[in-house]
């Protein structure tokens, strides 16, 4: 088979696979029969195949039923894991799209559907990929894996992270894991994500006193009573850095107070905020430094007698992890190479994805597929030409990890 009909295969393949996932409307947490046809597909290439269920069939919201897929090929050491996600972000107003959202649909050049980028596309160029990796090479050393989950666009809590606590539980342990999230930034491959930063979330709620706007001294304003505390929240230097991550961020994203009048002193103040924050710091790190700035500034925060007080409760999405240049970072730029003659950039930017429940188990983990311009947004789309392309990737890091 020529080179040029090799690519073509995988073109073809990847585009029929990514239109045939498009097409169902799997908005989170549904994942609308995606994962059984890849459970087909994975069953006739060799593949054992577990659906793992969670959460409750009863309950909607976050708590609602997820269906997870595991499947693997082979029982021995190396386990490459391809991981990625079938549900979508909702739509928003589909008459805003150019074309149907689930209407996948070819113009200029372009895959446009929701979910195009993030990241059906890059879970039919794993299936290809390994499809033809293993009619290639039948006996290849190790195994390949796939865990596909359908909860990782909503609270992330019956996904990924229950079915690795399940791998756990009964010691089985992946090596190497491959997140197909669209990692690239203006050409496929030029960047591949080998960490996260971890993300520290947190609500804060201020309690004073109602009151009348003219009377200021018989009430207490939790507005006035959190201003200078933010202003030092907003201008404190948490960290510098690394050679890998940005220093830490904080942001303010939402603040909420007021009765809707305008002569009311509120009662309550809410402020929602979130760190992004290096391996230079840790959880425990943040929320001591953040309670320490509260506490100076409430301290002397008195109205006659009347004081306000705060409260914060705080929520860990995940904690930072990095997998420095080794065995798979290498396989992936050698195949990045190989297929688009780009020299890849290593980069830790970007929110959270479901690596970071993957990481903490000792397995090396990157993110890598295709570009991310439009993820999210109304009109996603890919370029066509990369499917082929990506999926050429996949199944060159299966041959550069396997068949040493």
């Amino acid at each position: 088979m020529s080179s040029e009909n090799h690519s073509k295969n995988h073109q073809q393949e990847t585009l029929e696979l990514s239109i045939e996932l498009l097409e169902r409307p799997s908005v989170t947490p549904d994942d609308d029969g995606c994962q059984d046809i890849l459970s087909e597909r994975l069953e006739q290439a060799g593949f054992n195949c577990e659906f793992m269920y969670y959460g409750d069939r009863q309950a909607k919201g976050e708590h609602a039923e997820v269906k997870n897929l595991w499947a693997r090929r082979g029982t021995t050491d190396p386990v490459i894991c391809f991981a990625g996600h079938t549900d979508v972000v909702p739509t928003g107003d589909e008459k805003n799209w150019t074309y149907p959202p689930f209407t996948p649909t070819i113009a200029d050049g372009y895959l446009w559907a929701r979910g195009a980028a993030d990241m059906k596309t890059g879970i039919a160029a794993f299936t290809v990929a390994a499809e033809r990796f293993v009619a290639n090479h039948p006996e290849h050393n190790g195994s390949i894996a796939f865990l596909i989950t359908s909860d990782e666009e909503g609270p992330s809590i019956n996904g990924t992270v229950k079915v690795i606590e399940t791998l756990e539980a009964r010691q089985e342990k992946i090596t190497y894991c491959l997140v197909g999230e669209p990692s690239s930034t203006d050409t496929l491959g030029d960047i591949i994500k080998n960490g996260r930063r971890g993300s520290l979330g947190a609500v804060l709620t201020v309690t004073g006193k109602q009151g009348h706007v003219a009377y200021p001294h018989l009430a207490c304003n939790p507005i006035h009573a959190a201003m200078s505390a933010l202003s030092e929240l907003n201008s404190t230097a948490w960290d510098n850095g690394n050679d890998y991550f940005p220093a830490t961020s904080l942001q303010i994203s939402n603040i909420n107070g007021g009765t809707g009048a305008t002569n009311v002193i509120p009662e309550t103040l809410e402020v929602v905020f979130n760190f992004r924050f290096s391996t230079e710091t840790t959880e425990d790190e943040l929320k001591a430094k953040t309670q320490a700035i509260f506490d100076k500034h409430f301290a002397d925060n008195q109205i006659l007698e009347n004081k306000a007080s705060y409260d914060i409760h705080w929520k860990l999405s995940g904690q930072p992890f990095l997998t420095p240049e080794g065995k798979l970072v290498s396989a992936c730029q050698k195949a990045i190479k190989k297929v688009t003659d780009t020299d890849t950039t290593l980069s830790t930017s970007g929110g959270t994805s479901d690596g970071r429940f993957i990481a903490p188990t000792g397995a090396q983990v990157v993110e890598l597929g295709v570009r991310n311009a439009t993820i999210h947004q109304v009109d996603e789309k890919v370029e066509v030409d990369d499917l082929g392309r990506l999926a050429q990737i996949y199944e060159g890091i299966l041959e550069n990890l396997l068949l040493d």
